[in-house]
């Protein structure tokens, strides 16, 4: 049985991954730490919930700590991870915190939807890993306030997110920012051709690591499908929201009005909910995360900005009130629930006009999801023809593995990103230029 131990780490990392409670690495950290150690390229292809952010931090970490800045010499960018999302960066940031508590190493997270005064002064001081969400990454740069001619180690993380976000050319920007000679790392949940395109543009005969293929769901996860008029998914969701098994539930809608308009509608129903999407303020965002975290709210309504940016482990149930029209975002949807061993239900209403989303979904994922028809507001009308789907590549996988395997890459709980916005660590874990 592979330990940590036997993938190469330091002892300070070791050290800090003990702390944590991790012993077992999880198959892509088996598969990537090695190769990444040894200075080669990456590319991975894997889901949230595998332990991939420990993959690339902990090898970022022990390079880095190996060639340390030397003393009164102000420290620069020397290791840049481009993530989408802006709870995806508080998580990443969060996790570099954990697994460098024992070096001597600064790290700050930018991202928009704050202020960034407080950005600017810490950068201005100088740093040694930069996370970041491309929009306010080439803001800060064009205004002149962050140099990335140092960067020897480029993470690109949720690399098809970034792609369904509208964010490729953003992503194409940052790489001509970059110096020629450095390591690189892509992860993607989903390979589709564009993003094979991307990563053969700047990786450099990489490693390929798959633990999750794509298009597959996790076994512990059961998967139902409620058809009902749109006009009923209201009472419908209402009426499974007061089941006594839903301890903790994500809602996803298409749209932002949709997501409000729920919150809206449950509370008139008397179910306590707060929403969660691109719209929202940064500080609002982050508080809706928190008291979703900490238990003093069990009902979030999400856009896909949070489909792959939550990293919960109590969540029972999803509910996909409406279907996407992509269907890899199902997949991450569901994803949110039977998370840590546990077993978790995913619930999709679909109305006369999701017909052909479910087939899509169906298709993707092989199999034909179950259809439940106990409920008051059944729409018989509603269930489009359903072809059997072709198989999954890889068939279906298990739940996660022991040993850092969040999506935040093993973060422990209660580690979360503050209200206050981002921070800074050095290497006895204190934080520094708070933004």
């Amino acid at each position: 049985m592979q330990t940590f131990a036997s993938l190469g780490l330091s002892e300070p990392l070791l050290r800090a991954l003990t702390a944590c409670g991790y012993t077992t690495p999880t198959p892509i950290q088996v598969q990537a730490i090695p190769p990444l150690l040894a200075g080669r390229d990456v590319l991975g292809c894997a889901q949230t919930g595998t332990g991939k952010t420990a993959a690339f931090a902990l090898p970022v970490l022990q390079h880095l700590s190996q060639a340390p800045t030397p003393a009164r010499v102000r420290r620069q960018i020397r290791a840049l991870v481009l993530t989408p999302t802006r709870e995806l960066a508080a998580q990443i940031g969060d996790s570099f915190k954990t697994y460098g508590a024992h070096l001597d190493l600064w790290h700050y997270t930018i991202f928009g939807g704050v202020g960034q005064n407080p950005q600017v002064r810490t950068l201005n001081q100088g740093l040694d890993i930069l996370v970041a969400c491309p929009g306010r990454l080439l803001d800060l740069h064009g205004q002149g306030f962050v140099d990335l001619s140092k960067v020897d180690f480029f993470v690109l993380d949720e690399a098809d997110r970034m792609l369904d976000m509208g964010f490729i050319h953003d992503v194409k920007r940052v790489l001509k920012l970059l110096p020629a000679k450095r390591q690189n790392l892509l992860f993607s949940a989903t390979m589709p051709d564009a993003i094979v395109e991307l990563a053969q543009g700047f990786l450099r005969d990489p490693i390929k690591v798959e633990v999750v293929p794509q298009g597959t769901t996790v076994e512990r996860i059961a998967q139902k499908v409620m058809f009902v008029d749109r006009m009923d998914k209201r009472h419908l969701l209402a009426d499974l929201l007061r089941d006594r098994e839903v301890e903790q539930a994500i809602v996803f809608t298409r749209t932002k009005h949709g997501a409000n308009r729920l919150v809206k509608q449950l509370d008139e129903d008397g179910i306590p909910s707060q929403a969660i999407h691109g719209n929202k303020s940064q500080n609002a965002r982050t508080k809706a995360l928190d008291d979703f975290r900490d238990g003093r709210l069990s009902v979030l309504v999400a856009t896909d900005v949070a489909s792959r940016g939550i990293d919960v482990d109590g969540i029972s149930h999803v509910f996909n009130y409406d279907l996407p029209n992509e269907p890899e975002s199902y997949v991450h949807r569901i994803g949110r629930t039977g998370r840590a061993g546990r077993e978790g239900v995913a619930i999709a209403f679909c109305d006369h006009s999701e017909g052909d989303f479910l087939r899509g979904i169906e298709r993707l994922i092989g199999q034909s999801i179950p259809i439940d028809e106990d409920h008051p507001w059944h729409a018989a009308d509603a269930i489009p023809t359903r072809p059997t789907p072709r198989p999954a590549r890889g068939g279906r996988v298990g739940g996660r593995s022991s040993g850092g395997g969040s999506s935040g890459g093993g973060r422990p709980q209660g580690n979360r990103p503050s209200g206050s916005g981002p921070g800074r660590w050095n290497g006895g874990g204190r934080r520094r230029g708070r933004g």
